[in-house]
């Protein structure tokens, strides 16, 4: 059983007040976990921006929301993570259009997929699950800052645990590559990136709440590389409309604390109601994860203000 809290153990998205007047903008909200997303809070009257790389699923699932709740707010703008130019056009077209920015969900990413690299040369899951991220961050924490009670909520995954990070390499460019293991790194570095952005806002007046979540094991499009995590789908998944909660926990429970890490509460945080659950001594290395920011400001150019 996952170390949990003591209270909310069936927090659900009923839990979650109104949002008329905030605005959220969630990567790979076109499909998947991200689309569930997208549809739980335009439920709840948040202005929905959808960020994602594919244009026609994005419209779709704007059309999908819509058939239920006609009146949402949701908008789609385009976001490739693996290509540093389209995040600052991105950014730039936000910072343009917006004052303020209440919620960013770092939400989007891939898995086990073939060898690849990045716009810019960077693995390819490293590059967007986490590099991109860590660029979009940098360049929306103004907006971040200047919203009351905003959220940055960093996605992971329960294979964080299984990564033997090596920062020397982080590129892959000197190992045999290994798939599995380039995505185990890069849920890790979601780890590292909150943990030490967290720290780095600690002193900051009005600075945004930081908070990570994983999805346990949830049945969504990303594990389309993988066969054999597809076929164990049927025997250990949920489905998206859970895999979400822990997300919308760590973004929208009014008792979540900067730095809280929330997944499912059932045996091996594979599923279940959202709960507090607890990352490896690894995610919480201060050392690894100083040096994992300064590889990210140079291979990203972005240095946080």
């Amino acid at each position: 059983m996952a170390k949990q809290t003591r209270v909310k153990l069936n927090w659900n998205a009923e839990n979650i007040p109104d949002q008329s007047g905030r605005r959220v903008i969630i990567t790979g909200a076109a499909t998947g976990l991200g689309k569930e997303t997208a549809r739980v809070l335009a439920s709840k009257n948040a202005e929905v921006i959808i960020a994602a790389r594919n244009k026609a699923k994005a419209h779709k699932a704007i059309d999908d929301i819509h058939r239920d709740f006609p009146k949402a707010n949701v908008t789609f703008r385009q976001l490739d993570l693996a290509d540093l130019a389209s995040v600052k056009s991105f950014a730039n077209g936000i910072i343009a259009d917006f004052n303020e920015l209440d919620v960013l969900i770092n939400n989007a990413g891939i898995m086990m997929c073939p060898k690849a690299t990045t716009k810019d040369g960077n693995e390819i899951q490293m590059g967007t699950n986490h590099f991109g991220h860590f660029a979009l961050t940098g360049q929306l924490l103004p907006l971040l800052e200047k919203a009351e009670d905003s959220r940055i909520v960093i996605l992971s995954s329960i294979a964080h645990k299984m990564s033997k990070i090596d920062l020397d390499d982080i590129n892959w460019e000197k190992r045999k590559y290994n798939t599995n293991m380039a995505y185990y790194d890069s849920k890790l570095a979601d780890q590292l990136f909150a943990h030490e952005l967290n720290r780095k806002l600690a002193d900051r007046p009005n600075a945004p709440m930081v908070t990570i979540a994983h999805p346990g094991w949830t049945a969504t499009d990303l594990q389309r590389h993988n066969g054999l995590v597809r076929f164990l789908n049927i025997f250990f998944a949920q489905q998206p409309k859970d895999g979400v909660l822990p997300t919308l926990r760590a973004g929208f429970d009014k008792d979540t604390k900067s730095g809280d890490f929330f997944g499912p509460s059932g045996a091996f945080e594979m599923k279940g109601p959202p709960v507090k659950v607890k990352a490896t001594k690894q995610a919480n290395d201060l050392g690894l994860a100083k040096r994992l920011w300064t590889i990210s400001e140079d291979l990203t150019g972005i240095h946080f203000a």
